[in-house]
């Protein structure tokens, strides 16, 4: 400090030999330091207004990547290294100011009794009390009013400062309020000065600042901030939710951590619970095991059936990591990948545990599953060959151990294909098409909605929009944008769903549109019916997918079960969907011919795996 203090007291100095008054000096002093410290103002201004601007990437990656941390980190560093942004530059007009501070209280207390200044100011003869402080009313009340001025200015004039709440805007603008005035009373008049002086000058560069880089020049003015804000009764229903998650969390864990458990099943979700339930039946209604089934979802619809052997359990998403370590159980099996990777480990308790991973679609992992995401599993369960020879092919790329591979099939689809053909599968009177994307980044809801719609919104066809469900929970502003155009255009002709308790859109529609979703394959392979595949933006979470040499199913299926179109196309797309449905007939042969080749065990899924899981855990079949 004794370095910083030692130039601010030369500073202060010169400047009352220029003025011969010091609290002129103070002004001085202070006009100086912001004149010195513009550029710095400058920059964090240009700086802020470009975080201002990604605001809506960053909470798109907020809910895209909603319990990823280390993704969610990743993603938000490479954005922030792309738009030139820096939370350095952010801080460092705080990091000069505080030291500053601290400085000018030091120098002023300094110089404060030497008899060779004159501290007269404002009528004020300091000089004949050397002690006195500035709780002479007029100065406390003048930093208090200065402060509330830079709050307004900032509060109309920064765009960061703008979008906030109104009760984080006036809160912080009253707490800066009442402390300057506090910080007025407590310390020297002539740092009273200098605060006042400070918030002065410091509004004046905000201004100019603005007029440099102005906010509405750069487009800022047209970000808007998609995140809701809640409701008090909003508020209240999800604190009141979080207690009874806590409550039944404990209650569940603790008969969860006693129980003597041979297989245990792990859902992220309820909407997982339709990957497991073949199994699941089939091992209760085959077998005296009892299936333990944990789930991180609070209402998951595994909590309304009532089957015996069937022991259902609820944990929060930070419960799980402590559950996952402490796992005593012969066997688990799980949708989600990872394993060992992020938060979610292998058990500490058991070595011996058997890990199975079960795929939630039918895609490639090699592509859509991040480098490694398997590694930690002992067994895959295999939907089909390209799926076998993807898993082969990285094992010897990166000289892996071989996992053990089940060629179970697809339990999913068999569950559609039955229950689609016990459907009525009434023809509809006017062609049906379900678009249905997938929540992927850059989707067909996000890039090319209403060039979709346009085409297709006419009395030729019915139109059912189907978001994907994850979409629907993390993305709800957007939700709301879809539902506030198009909700007035619902009707016989046209519908937004988003109940997915319902596979009937899918066993009634004649085609379906949708991007890179999995449920193109399942749509088609259940009704023999074509898909429409729109290519945006590929998803690629694996960068170093095309190593292994496999092509992904994701990419040679799309011209065998239909046709892929570019956005470009879509002025057309009315032509389009009327060829495809034209040749329903000839898809369905191709279709048929070319289901044999991609789905191992077709109809009977349930069965290999739920032998596979049974015999596993009663020792029968060796490692």
């Amino acid at each position: 400090m004794n370095i910083l203090i030692e130039p601010l007291i030369y500073i202060i100095d010169k400047c009352y030999s220029l003025t011969g008054n010091f609290g002129i000096a103070i002004v001085l002093f202070t006009l100086l330091t912001r004149v010195i410290l513009f550029p710095i103002s400058l920059i964090s201004q240009k700086n802020s207004l470009i975080l201002f601007k990604i605001q809506p990437q960053l909470e798109d990656l907020k809910a895209r990547h909603s319990g990823e941390p280390g993704e969610m980190f990743r993603e938000q560093k490479k954005l922030y290294k792309k738009e030139k942004y820096s939370s350095i530059k952010a801080l460092l007009p705080l990091f000069i100011q505080i030291p500053i501070i601290i400085g000018v209280v030091r120098a002023v207390y300094s110089v404060v009794t030497d008899s060779k200044y004159d501290f007269y100011f404002l009528g004020l003869n300091l000089a004949e009390i050397p002690t006195l402080t500035s709780n002479l009313v007029i100065y406390p009340i003048l930093a208090a009013v200065s402060s509330f001025l830079l709050c307004l200015i900032q509060n109309n004039l920064n765009p960061l400062t703008k979008s906030q709440g109104f009760l984080t805007k006036w809160g912080v603008a009253i707490f800066l309020t009442g402390f300057s005035g506090y910080f007025a009373f407590v310390c020297q008049a002539s740092v009273g000065l200098y605060w006042i002086c400070g918030n002065v000058f410091s509004a004046l560069v905000t201004v100019i600042c603005t007029m440099i880089y102005n906010p509405k020049k750069l487009g800022c003015d047209d970000v808007t901030f998609s995140k809701p804000i809640l409701t008090k009764e909003e508020k209240m229903a999800k604190h009141e939710r979080k207690h009874m998650e806590k409550s039944r969390e404990k209650e569940d864990m603790t008969r969860f951590h006693i129980a003597k458990k041979q297989l245990v099943f792990f859902s992220e979700a309820s909407g997982f619970f339709k990957y497991f339930e073949h199994f699941i039946n089939y091992i209760l209604d085959n077998s005296e095991l009892t299936v333990h089934y944990l789930t991180a979802d609070f209402n998951d619809q595994v909590f309304k059936l009532s089957k015996p052997r069937l022991e259902t359990y609820f944990c929060t998403p930070n419960g799980l990591i402590s559950a996952f370590m402490k796992m005593d159980s012969d066997m688990v099996v799980m949708t989600m990948p990872d394993l060992e990777t992020y938060h979610y480990k292998r058990s500490i308790v058991r070595k011996n545990i058997e890990y199975i991973y079960l795929d939630h679609g039918m895609g490639s992992d090699n592509l859509l599953l991040r480098k490694g995401a398997l590694n930690h599993f002992d067994t895959i369960f295999c939907y089909g060959k390209s799926y076998n020879e993807e898993i082969r092919a990285t094992e010897k790329v990166y000289n892996l151990p071989e996992k053990n591979l089940v060629n179970t099939g697809f339990g999913l689809l068999d569950m559609l294909i039955e229950q689609y053909n016990a459907s009525s599968q009434t023809p509809n009177e006017k062609p049906q098409i379900l678009i249905a994307p997938s929540w992927q980044k850059d989707n067909i809801l996000e890039l090319c909605l209403d060039e979709l719609l346009s085409g297709l919104l006419n009395a030729q066809y019915k139109v059912i929009l189907r978001p994907h469900p994850e979409f629907v929970k993390r993305f709800t502003w957007r939700m709301k944008a879809i539902f506030d155009k198009y909700g007035s255009q619902t009707g016989e002709n046209f519908e937004i769903q988003t109940d997915f308790s319902s596979n009937s859109t899918i066993y009634c529609s004649d085609l379906v549109i949708t991007d890179w979703s999995a449920i193109a394959v399942e749509f088609s392979f259940t009704t023999k019916k074509p898909a429409l595949f729109i290519n945006t933006p590929m998803k690629i979470m694996n960068p170093e997918w095309e190593k292994i040499g496999v092509t992904p199913i994701d990419i040679w299926l799309r011209d065998k079960i239909g046709v892929a179109v570019d956005v470009g196309q879509l002025g057309n797309i009315s032509r389009i969907c009327t060829d495809l449905l034209e040749k329903r007939k000839e898809y369905r042969i191709k279709i048929t011919d070319i289901l044999d080749e991609c789905v191992y065990h077709l109809g009977h899924s349930a069965e290999v795996g739920g032998e596979y899981i049974i015999s596993r855990i009663k020792g029968e079949i060796n490692e």
